[in-house]
């Protein structure tokens, strides 16, 4: 927690400030780690001088987690001491610029988790929802997509009827490919569970390649058309696979593939789209907006999977999203148990109010953490619904969390590790 003494210790002041005679200031930032799903979770808390009012914000980064924390207790949490929480995109340019060698995930993740924290506090203070503070509300509510996995079209079949049966209209469908590491299914034996553990299962994209396409389009022809299916590639097809993937996929009538390349490989998006129809969503791993702007310019894609934390939080995400709107390119957000229910409920601010809004991944979270988090929200009928109380409407149980101690690192973003058939190392 960073408190220096006084207001004379606050570098590059805003200099109308005391000319507008704020009384209000930020008195403390602390940052705190939980893991009640068991992945890391990082939340922000800003205090101020009127008592009872802070900001809560998220800057969880599952795999560089302790790095991340001293970006904010070191370098960002000293900067803001003393200064006007009102002044968010102010505040957010001056901490980016305060680093000089700007971007990357970690320092993205720090200011994200700040960021966050200030929206809430200004809309707690304004006695108003988040998304009031965006312009209102566009729509009722943010449809979501769920997760189903399995090791064939019949298993993943029933388990879609399921999902469809819980209210959802979108679920994202993950097939296994047998001998191979593939992304979002589960170990089939204790084996497969110990091999997965330490990462020594291939990863085998011709066998993908050949298999998923015809169990998706099996899975369609099951299910009906009443329902939108979704697959993530994960960045695991080289562009002349991905080309190969969406040519055999295209019966299968998908919502969109996510991340067929890698981001390092997004130059070659422009030609996917335009040798196929299948809908294509890009972006979870985007630490800047700028890196989407190439894409939004043709557009070469029809989702952008933003992660808000990632991106530096709301103030860089809201203009991205309005620009996605005037490009025609809808918004997927990044939605996983590893963004935390406070992330979350900020993401749905920014969905409820922007015309570009397509879908939102669901997580469906455990028991623990509604406890760490109270005010979490969770899907009914297949969407999530803001709150109408002040803020982003999600507190934090500071006592419940410290039951939940965070992993060691690497124990839980090993599953980025991953090699192909041949020993080498593949994007994950």
């Amino acid at each position: 927690m960073a408190q220096p003494d006084a207001r004379s210790d606050i570098l590059a002041p805003a200099p109308w400030v005391e000319e507008r005679g704020a009384k209000i200031r930020i008195t403390a930032v602390s940052t705190f780690l939980t893991a009640p799903h068991g992945c890391p979770h990082l939340v922000v808390r800003v205090e101020t001088n009127e008592p009872g009012l802070y900001g809560l914000g998220c800057a969880s980064d599952p795999q560089r987690t302790l790095a991340v924390r001293s970006v904010l207790d070191d370098y960002l949490a000293p900067m803001l001491i003393g200064r006007d929480p009102d002044d968010i995109d102010d505040i957010h340019r001056l901490l980016l610029n305060s680093a000089y060698w700007r971007g990357g995930s970690v320092t993205g993740n720090a200011l994200g988790g700040i960021d966050v924290a200030l929206w809430d506090l200004k809309a707690k203070r304004l006695g108003a929802p988040l998304y009031s503070l965006f312009g209102g509300r566009v729509r009722t509510h943010a449809d979501a997509y769920t997760h189903v996995s399995g090791a064939d079209a019949d298993e993943i079949a029933d388990k879609v009827v399921a999902a469809r049966e819980r209210g959802y209209r979108h679920v994202r469908v993950q097939a296994s490919v047998p001998g191979s590491d593939t992304y979002g299914t589960a170990a089939t034996a204790a084996t497969d569970a110990h091999a997965l553990r330490t990462r020594s299962v291939p990863w085998d994209s011709a066998a993908y390649v050949r298999t998923v396409p015809r169990v998706l389009t099996a899975v369609r022809k099951r299910v009906g058309d009443e329902v939108e299916l979704l697959h993530d590639a994960h960045e695991r097809l080289d562009p002349r696979q991905a080309r190969d993937f969406l040519r055999r996929v295209e019966d299968a009538g998908l919502y969109f593939v996510e991340d067929l390349l890698a981001p390092e490989d997004a130059r070659h998006f422009a030609a996917l789209r335009a040798a196929s129809p299948v809908p294509l969503a890009v972006g979870e791993l985007f630490h800047d907006v700028g890196q989407f702007l190439p894409l939004l310019e043709g557009p070469d894609i029809d989702f952008a999977r933003i992660r808000v934390p990632t991106l530096g939080g709301l103030t860089p995400a809201r203009k991205l999203a309005a620009y996605c709107e005037l490009r025609g390119v809808r918004l997927a957000p990044h939605g996983p148990a590893d963004v935390s229910p406070v992330a979350q409920a900020a993401t749905l601010a920014m969905n409820i109010s922007s015309h570009a809004f397509g879908v939102q991944e669901a997580a469906v979270f455990k028991p623990a953490v509604l406890d760490v988090f109270p005010g979490t929200v969770v899907a009914h009928d297949g969407a999530l619904s803001p709150h109408e109380t002040p803020g982003h409407g999600v507190d934090f149980d500071e006592a419940v969390a410290r039951r939940h101690p965070v992993p060691e690192p690497l124990e839980h973003d090993r599953w980025a590790l991953l090699r192909n058939t041949d020993g080498s190392v593949q994007r994950p």
